[in-house]
């Protein structure tokens, strides 16, 4: 059973797992989540990372990760920021001892890890949200709010690009069956703009992975380039590359018009989308904000009112088993079909929360995975 939270104001979170993205982002937003968010405890296995960040954010209850039992005990929500593969035990204790989860993406490595997670937290009353941050950025939200509008028409494709040249050693170049390479890390965010942006699910998918000589890619692959097929003989295209030069865009294209959101998945910088219509063009573009504070807003408040998060862990399945089946195809070289599956309702313009960035802070033991 959860722990009782419904008299407390605010939700007492452990941050677990202290990489980039934590430091860089996630630990720096309790700032701005001080309404009903509380950072109250730090995990990691680097005794250097818990004395240094939690002087900085004044926390006091630090713990490695052989303790992480006795820091459940002490807090109501975690913050799960671990590698992929971590993902699913980590957040099954937690659930299992009453604690709330948010979860970074890919929710799990697999759709068996993702729904053990979904199952534990059911079966303990306790809320689990995947952290899709761009659910609650206003650029992506407006795209969402312009594809439901039928202003583009009948919506008939999209294609996208997500890549970096990550640096050798980072995990995200690691163990292909724990979660490595691109599409676990980077296509995640293109299955989930297709997904919200046709609202619907795919029907059958086929990948090609490709690897250069690189040793970097050893473990893991360089880049892969999917094809979905959705009803209404809607198609997606997009690809993903750990060994690519910096792109992120989306464009959606319609019988009418077109949308294109470049960068699109960008958190600490700059979005811009270019809306064209009848041969008119207007460009928009969505000044920097911390992604992070709203995520931990929209939980805590989930957890307070007892109601489901959106997204939701059933929202952070529905793009792993398409993972699976593209990872499948690109194995087998043939198409893969996906059998029918209701995902929850998808994000609203409602859901944005302004709030402005944060400062980069210095890093501790901790690397950018790709050269600034």
């Amino acid at each position: 059973m959860p722990k009782p939270v419904s008299k407390q104001k605010k939700i007492r979170y452990a941050v677990v797992g202290l990489g980039y993205i934590s430091q860089v982002a996630v630990l720096p937003a309790f700032a701005h989540a001080r309404r009903n968010s509380e950072l109250v405890a730090l995990v990691s296995g680097n005794p250097k990372k818990l004395k240094t960040l939690g002087k900085r954010y004044g926390v006091d209850r630090l713990y490695d990760y052989d303790a992480y039992g006795e820091c459940l005990a002490d807090v109501d929500a975690v913050y799960i920021a671990l590698p992929n593969e971590m993902h699913r035990a980590y957040s099954v204790a937690a659930a299992e001892a009453g604690v709330h989860i948010l979860c970074e993406k890919p929710l799990g490595v697999t759709a068996a890890d993702c729904e053990a997670m979904i199952e534990a937290a059911r079966a303990a009353n306790v809320r689990l949200m995947t952290a899709y941050r761009l659910h609650f950025e206003r650029g992506n939200l407006r795209a969402l709010e312009i594809a439901r509008s039928r202003r583009l028409g009948e919506l008939r494709f999209f294609s996208s690009s997500f890549s970096m040249m990550v640096k050798a050693g980072n995990i995200r170049v690691g163990d292909e069956d724990l979660g490595g390479g691109p599409l676990h890390d980077l296509g995640v965010y293109c299955l989930n703009a297709v997904r919200q942006l046709f609202d619907a699910e795919p029907e059958e998918v086929f990948a090609w992975k490709a690897t250069g000589s690189d040793p970097r890619f050893e473990d893991s692959y360089e880049m892969l380039a999917a094809t979905l097929r959705f009803p209404k003989q809607r198609l997606a295209t997009f690809t993903v590359s750990n060994g690519a030069a910096d792109t992120g865009w989306f464009e959606l294209v319609g019988t009418k018009g077109s949308l294109r959101m470049g960068p699109a998945f960008e958190y600490a910088g700059e979005l811009e989308m270019k809306v064209t219509i009848g041969g008119r063009s207007r460009t928009t573009r969505f000044g920097k904000r911390d992604q992070f504070a709203p995520e931990l807003l929209h939980f805590s408040d989930c957890v307070l009112r007892r109601r489901e998060p959106e997204p939701s862990g059933r929202e952070g399945l529905a793009d792993v088993r398409i993972v699976e089946a593209l990872l499948e195809s690109a194995e087998r070289g043939r198409p893969v079909r996906l059998p029918p599956y209701e995902a929850a309702s998808g994000p609203s313009l409602e859901q944005e929360v302004r709030l402005p960035p944060v400062a980069k802070p210095a890093l501790v033991d901790a690397q950018q995975p790709h050269p600034s």
